[in-house]
C-alpha cells in the first residue's frame, strides 16, 4: 500500500511540516560542499534541505513521493531564488542513477524497514560517484522513548553497527551517536536520540 496519500495529507497542511531551515547536521558540513557540485536530495520533502544546497551553489536533484511536498518545495525555491531538478519518485522502485553525484543527502529517512533501507542504501551506494559523499542523519532506537519524531518503529531506526556493516568499505570520517535538541517544524520537536555519518566513496 502506498504511504503517498499519508504524506500528501501532512504536507498539505499550512505552514512547513518540518520547517524551513535546513537540518543541522546538514548545515555543518557546509565546509565540505563546493559550488557546483552535483548533490541528490533523498526524500527531500518541502525543500528545506535542497533548497539550501542550491543556495550553496550546488546543482540539486531533490526526489520525494510527495506532489503535495514536491510543490511547496518549488514555491520555497522560488522564494528563496535558486532552482532544482524535482523529480516525484517512489525510492523503492526507483531506477536509482549510477554513479551521478558528488554528494548524497539522506536526512531522516527513516519510512522504510529493513528490506527498503537495504534497497534504498543500495541505491545511495550506486548513486555517488567515485569519490563522492553521503552525509545522512537519522535516529537511533532510543528514539522511542523519546517520541519526538520519525517513525515509531524501532526496526526502522539506525545504530552505529549498521551503518559501520553498511558503509564500512567506505572512508567513514564522521560516525557519531548523540542526544540533541531538534527544532525542525512540528514534525521534528524536542530531545531526540540522533546518529550522524559522513563517508566517502572509495575513488
Amino acid at each position: 500500500m502506498s504511504a503517498v496519500p499519508f504524506w500528501d495529507e501532512r504536507f498539505a497542511k499550512p505552514g512547513f511540516l518540518f520547517g524551513e531551515a535546513p537540518n543541522a547536521f546538514l548545515k555543518s558540513r557546509s565546509h565540505v560542499l563546493k559550488p557546483g557540485m552535483s548533490a541528490l536530495s533523498v526524500a527531500d520533502g518541502e525543500g528545506r534541505n535542497g533548497v539550501w544546497l542550491a543556495e550553496q551553489g550546488l546543482h540539486v536533484h531533490a526526489v520525494d513521493a510527495s506532489p503535495v511536498a514536491l510543490e511547496k518545495s518549488r514555491r520555497l525555491a522560488a522564494r528563496r531564488g535558486v532552482s532544482l531538478q524535482w523529480e516525484e519518485v517512489d525510492l523503492m522502485d526507483w531506477d536509482w542513477p549510477q554513479a551521478a553525484y558528488d554528494v548524497v543527502a539522506a536526512i531522516f529517512t527513516q519510512f522504510v524497514g529493513p528490506e527498503g533501507r537495504a534497497r534504498q542504501f543500495a541505491g545511495i551506494r550506486q548513486a555517488l560517484k567515485p569519490g563522492g559523499l553521503l552525509i545522512l542523519q537519522g535516529y537511533t532506537p532510543r528514539q522511542l522513548e523519546y517520541g519526538t519524531g520519525g517513525p515509531p518503529h524501532a526496526e526502522n531506526m539506525y545504530t552505529e553497527e549498521l551503518l559501520r556493516t553498511s558503509f564500512g568499505d567506505w572512508e567513514i570520517t564522521h560516525l557519531a551517536e548523540h542526544d540533541d535538541v531538534v527544532e525542525e517544524g512540528s514534525g521534528h520537536s524536542g530531545m531526540s536520540a540522533l546518529i550522524d555519518l559522513v563517508a566517502r566513496k572509495p575513488g
